[in-house]
């Protein structure tokens, strides 16, 4: 086994693409927020916002990346199937208690104006806890049936063959086949209804977005197979490769005149969508291995693995500051500069933030330590 030094080397371009997450997240939010009306109908808004359609993606794919490495040491350390899928499931239901609290306290802060059922929002922390605790349960059933030489196959067919079948699902289960017959906190985990009678924009339901976190799983246990370990920069440049194939394909599908669905929202619902953002997944994957590996991602410091190393944290605090009552900016009253110049201070306050929280690690003082989206690493 190489020394933790080396296996954290290894492992920077997890953090490198969460702080990409982290970045594409702040000026996605603080566009929306701070910009007025007129400047909300420029292009430079509409690409700031097409930016605004990875972050969730690249959480989601990255807790399935990080659940696979967690999982393969415990299945390595012959742990049985059930303790596996505790120490997993709780993960995921810890952060599922996470998301809770921060709506929790998004409602505390805008006491007076925000409705209750903002308390039941579902929101990207909580579908990455769902989506952790469906992960944890799948590897449950795969280890617990299938032990031998191809349990790896196994895992890697099943984690796939869940993300797909969670993709093909999502249109029916937004229209034709929505459950109507559950409450709507429940149904909104599922279509993303919430109180409103109809699916809502700006929710992360588990159809389709845990998709995203099944493909990250099937993805981290090719990572750790014999194969790739021996061969790591073959193994992740076919992942690039694989990557780009399917960008192509859902190109190819989605330009069909004929449609397998009756409604085809492609932003939303379609099984494109899904496949041409896992092709662009595995594509800034490849990257960030290779600027980590032979770019200036080992040079040093990296403000971008700095922001990823605690990116539940500054997710959490930036919030507050581009959205809530303490905005360092007025709402919807700034032109593309003054939104730009708020942008830069809140990713440099965030960056020391996260640099911050690194420093009180492990001194006595690391309160915020469990802040870190994804599971922990054992």
């Amino acid at each position: 086994m190489p020394p933790p030094a080396a296996v954290k080397s290894r492992l920077a371009y997890i953090d490198w693409m969460r702080g990409l997450a982290c970045v594409l997240m702040f000026q996605t939010h603080c566009y929306d927020s701070w910009l007025s009306p007129q400047a909300r109908q420029s292009r430079f808004f509409m690409y700031s916002q097409l930016g605004g359609t990875f972050p969730a993606p690249l959480f989601l794919f990255l807790a399935g990346i990080s659940f696979a490495l967690v999982t393969e040491k415990l299945w390595q350390k012959n742990l049985p199937p059930a303790q596996i899928a505790r120490t997993t499931i709780l993960r995921g239901a810890e952060i599922f208690a996470y998301g809770l609290l921060f709506r929790l306290q998004e409602y505390l802060v805008a006491w007076g104006w925000a409705p209750k059922t903002d308390l039941l929002r579902v929101d990207v922390l909580n579908t990455i806890g769902v989506s952790m605790m469906l992960l944890g349960i799948v590897c449950w059933l795969v280890l617990a049936v299938r032990r031998g030489p191809r349990t790896r196959l196994a895992l890697v067919l099943t984690a796939a063959g869940t993300a797909l079948l969670i993709s093909l699902l999502t249109p029916p289960l937004w229209t034709t086949w929505r459950p109507r017959w559950l409450p709507w906190p429940i149904e909104s985990y599922v279509d993303g209804v919430h109180n409103l009678g109809t699916p809502q924009a700006g929710l992360f339901p588990v159809f389709p977005w845990t998709a995203f976190a099944f493909a990250g799983l099937a993805v981290g246990f090719i990572l750790q197979s014999q194969w790739a370990r021996a061969q790591e920069p073959r193994a992740f440049f076919s992942l690039g490769l694989a990557g780009s194939v399917l960008i192509e394909f859902a190109r190819w599908l989605d330009a069909q005149p004929r449609q397998l669905y009756s409604v085809y929202d492609y932003w939303r619902t379609s099984p494109s969508f899904l496949l041409i953002r896992v092709g662009m997944l595995l594509v800034i994957l490849t990257g960030s291995y290779a600027w980590c590996r032979w770019g200036a991602g080992h040079w040093g410091f990296s403000p971008l693995i700095q922001l990823g190393q605690a990116s539940l944290l500054v997710y959490w605090v930036h919030i507050e500051f581009v959205y809530g009552r303490v905005s360092i900016l007025p709402k919807h009253r700034m032109g593309i500069g003054g939104a730009s110049a708020g942008l830069l201070a809140i990713s440099l306050a965030m960056l020391v933030l996260a640099y911050a929280r690194t420093k009180m690690k492990g001194r006595g003082v690391d309160v915020l330590a469990w802040l870190h989206l994804g599971p922990a690493r054992t």
